[in-house]
């Protein structure tokens, strides 16, 4: 069995989405953004669930893994439409921490090229209240980052969901012909 099967594509795609999926835990755990946290741990989980039925010859984790590659996607569709404010949204509100904090996206300040100055505020406040954030240089705005995180997060499920139905496929044609013999 040569290397270039779909199973051990389907192994290389899910080890890719691993890396990819845990940078962009450690960002989000960065900027403090609960929802997204969440929905990137679990990724996690399905992503290593695939990664074994693939490796185990389990078409039914490989199933779970398609399903979740199905709702991936709409997750990241949301979160592209939340950071260009498509249909209401906005990318503005706490929407991402859960309305826990006024925490936001950890590349907001710390983008590449970015120039972050905390500046204490204008009027007699206490000495060590510094409430506005001065961000400029920056060469990428956070929430065109936001978005090729999650256009990345998308390209790789969808090739993910094309993978796992072809090995499910021929792990069932497989099952039918022991069956039959």
């Amino acid at each position: 069995m040569g290397c270039c099967t779909g199973r051990c594509s389907l192994i290389c795609l899910c080890a890719l989405q691993l890396l990819s999926a845990l940078e962009r835990q450690i960002f989000d755990f960065l900027g403090f953004q609960w929802a997204p946290i969440l929905g990137n741990f679990l990724h996690i989980i399905v992503v290593i669930l695939g990664l074994f039925g693939t490796i185990q010859y389990r078409p039914r984790y490989i199933m779970v893994y398609t399903v979740w590659t199905a709702l991936w996607v709409t997750w990241n569709v949301f979160i592209i439409c939340f950071y260009l404010e498509v249909g209401g949204l906005s990318k503005d509100t706490d929407l991402m921490t859960f309305n826990i904090s006024v925490h936001r996206s950890w590349w907001r300040e710390h983008g590449p090229g970015c120039v972050r100055r905390v500046l204490p505020p204008s009027a007699h406040g206490m000495v060590d209240d510094y409430t506005y954030v001065s961000v400029t240089g920056c060469v990428v705005d956070f929430q065109y980052l936001e978005v090729i995180h999650s256009a990345v997060q998308i390209l790789l499920s969808l090739v993910g969901f094309v993978y796992a139905c072809y090995v499910i496929s021929i792990s069932m044609e497989e099952e039918d012909t022991c069956r039959n013999k």
